[in-house]
């Protein structure tokens, strides 16, 4: 079962057990984690569930797509080259992700 460790802006993490194939906004989203929102559900039309990757798990994806690309230039906290909309990372068994969630998601 992989694990998701959510770090807060003030540095407080919180480890969550996830489900292979939900993406890390679903599994923040299900268990309270304070910071992701995810208001359009994971449909990729917003870009209220981003978050900073650990840059040593950035190989684990593919880069961000058009359409993901796009909604990171709108992020209401500054985007970086670790950015990703966490509704496009899925959850795969034996890897364990690292994500730091900015101070503004709106």
């Amino acid at each position: 079962m992989p694990k998701v460790f959510y770090t807060q802006p003030g540095g407080e993490v919180k480890v969550i057990d996830g489900a292979v194939g939900d993406s890390v906004m679903s599994t923040a989203v299900k268990n309270g984690v304070k910071g992701i929102v995810g208001q359009c559900g994971g449909t990729l039309s917003c870009a209220t569930c981003h978050v900073f990757l650990d840059r040593n798990e950035l190989g684990h994806f593919a880069d961000p797509g058009e359409d993901e690309d796009d909604m990171l230039d709108c992020t209401a906290s500054d985007r970086e080259d670790n950015s990703r909309l966490s509704c496009q990372l899925t959850l795969s068994d034996g890897i364990d992700l690292h994500v730091i969630i900015p101070e503004e998601q709106v």
